[in-house]
């Protein structure tokens, strides 16, 4: 049996093919897709770096899907078949893929209906979990993308005072809409800040980014004993740090990428929880749909990033 995927064919350029659907082995499960996220961490790999080969695997690096389980291989437990589970895989811009049985997680009939790229929802509570955000504080985001968007909500619902930076004045309008206190462009967002605190700056300031100049305005933000988080995933090479500001102030500076699988499932189960309770709502982030076969076009607009945009899905 034949499937449709997406397949990055040359930095640049994605063509939907058609390739024969995997069947699972042990301890595996198929999975019917209906959807998966595109996610920022795989515009360099669309875009092409001299360490990638291609083409790629058809389907990768999709890490964002949600669907139905189909089929089972032998020794598996977990969810049955016909289950809506988020998974952990690695192939999923395709209409079916497969996963460790150990990676699923079933969604509720509260979820019944919305898209859930469970991973990238799973990276978000994650980074709050290593933020340490709580209740009294004041909380920066740098950069309010799909990521940073939801860790402006957690923020603000942990109850500290949040502030969102972005250069873009449509992704600051939307972040004021999510729960931002204020919201300033990068370029003032350091004289504002200053005078918003009183020059004591923030407790806690996520880097969202994964570039070199947010990731220097982020520590400029972080009070002295503040805590600097590293979000953004950078893949471009080696990275400067004012060694002096950050000895100076005293920062604790957490790298908050998690790789354990275990951990990553343990964040996906309590962003399900969360979305399911309304505790965190990235509906209105989910910008752009697309269907499969305009994976290029999707990929494009990720890459561009016109207004108003957040976060693409694409739909088998």
């Amino acid at each position: 049996m034949k499937m449709r995927s997406a397949l990055i064919v040359e930095p640049g350029r994605v063509e939907v093919v058609e390739v024969p659907r995997p069947d699972p082995g042990r301890d595996e499960v198929l999975l019917e897709l209906e959807g998966c996220g595109l996610c920022g961490s795989e515009l360099p790999v669309f875009e092409g770096r001299p360490w990638f080969s291609y083409p790629r695997e058809p389907g990768a690096p999709g890490h964002e899907g949600w669907g139905r389980v189909l089929g089972r291989g032998a020794g598996t437990s977990g969810p049955a078949e016909g289950a809506r589970v988020a998974a952990l895989s690695f192939h999923a811009h395709a209409q079916f893929d497969l996963a460790a049985a150990e990676h699923l997680v079933e969604l509720p009939p509260a979820l019944d209906g919305t898209p859930f790229p469970g991973e990238a929802l799973a990276c978000a509570v994650n980074i709050a979990a290593r933020a340490g955000l709580r209740a009294g504080g004041t909380a920066a985001v740098v950069g309010t993308g799909f990521i940073g968007s939801l860790l402006v909500q957690l923020a603000a619902r942990a109850g500290m005072r949040t502030i969102a930076v972005c250069r873009r004045r449509s992704s600051l309008q939307a972040a004021r809409r999510i729960g931002a206190a204020h919201a300033f462009g990068a370029e003032e967002a350091l004289e504002r800040v200053h005078e918003l605190t009183d020059g004591e700056l923030c407790d806690v300031v996520v880097e969202a980014t994964g570039r070199q100049a947010p990731l220097d305005l982020a520590a400029q933000l972080t009070r002295v004993r503040g805590r600097l988080v590293i979000a953004g995933f950078h893949q471009d090479g080696a990275r400067s740090i004012d060694m002096q500001l950050w000895n100076w102030r005293g920062l604790d500076v957490i790298n908050a990428h998690e790789r354990d699988p275990r951990v990553y499932l343990a964040g996906l189960r309590r962003a399900v929880a969360l979305v399911a309770a309304g505790e965190l709502d990235p509906a209105p982030l989910y910008t752009h749909e697309f269907p499969l076969e305009r994976a290029q076009e999707a990929f494009d607009v990720a890459r561009d990033r016109p207004d108003g945009f957040a976060k693409a899905v694409l739909r088998p």
